[in-house]
C-alpha cells in the first residue's frame, strides 16, 4: 500500500483548478481568496502604468497580474515590476517577491489586507511597494522595510533603477487616459 503524499497548504492551493480564472485567486495567510473584479479606472490605471514603466526601461519589466510564489503565500499583485534577468524563459509564476509591487485599492478592498500582502513581500525581498488609493488620490509607499509614507498631489514618487519618477497627480490622471 502506498502512503499518501502530504503537501503543505500552498502546494495544495497551487494544484487547484481555475486559480488563474479572472479575477485571479491568491493564497494569503492560509486562505484562498479571489481578487475583486477591477473597475474601469482601476483597469485603465493598471494598463497605462505598466506601459509607462515598460517604455522607460529594459532593466525591469512591469507585468499585470503575475502570480508570485512567496512561501507560505501566493500573491498576485496588480502590477509586479521585476528585474529582467530574474524572469524565466519558461512560462509560469514568479518564484519570489517582485522587486517593486504595485497594488491599486478597489473600493471594496480592505487596506489592511493589502498591507499584509505588501509587508510579506517586503520581508521577502521586495524593495519598493506602492498602494494606490484612487478615491483618496494618494499613494502609500514603502521602501525596503521602512515605515510607509503617504504621497499626494504633486509629490514625486520613488521608483527603481532608471525609471523616471512619477507624481501622484500623473499616476491618478492615468485613470482617465483611454
Amino acid at each position: 500500500m502506498q502512503s499518501p503524499t502530504l503537501t503543505n497548504p500552498l502546494e495544495a492551493f497551487l494544484q487547484q483548478p481555475d486559480i488563474e480564472a479572472s479575477p485571479a485567486w491568491e493564497f494569503i495567510q492560509g486562505h484562498a481568496q479571489q481578487k475583486p473584479m477591477p473597475t474601469l479606472f482601476h483597469s485603465r490605471l493598471q494598463r497605462n502604468l505598466v506601459n509607462a514603466i515598460n517604455s522607460q526601461t529594459q532593466a525591469y519589466e512591469a507585468i499585470q497580474e503575475l502570480r508570485c510564489i512567496v512561501p507560505p503565500m501566493s500573491p498576485v499583485p496588480d502590477i509586479a515590476v521585476v528585474k529582467s534577468d530574474r524572469l524565466s524563459d519558461e512560462d509560469g509564476p514568479l518564484q519570489g517577491s517582485p522587486d517593486w509591487l504595485i497594488e491599486i485599492r478597489s473600493p471594496d478592498q480592505s487596506t489592511l489586507e493589502l498591507q499584509k500582502k505588501i509587508l510579506h513581500c517586503l520581508s521577502n525581498g521586495t524593495q519598493l511597494a506602492w498602494l494606490i488609493d484612487i478615491q483618496r488620490k494618494q499613494i502609500w509607499v514603502w521602501e525596503n522595510q521602512e515605515l510607509p509614507l503617504v504621497y499626494s498631489d504633486t509629490d514625486t514618487l520613488p521608483t527603481l533603477g532608471d525609471i523616471s519618477q512619477f507624481t501622484v497627480e500623473t499616476v491618478i490622471a492615468m485613470t482617465q487616459r483611454r
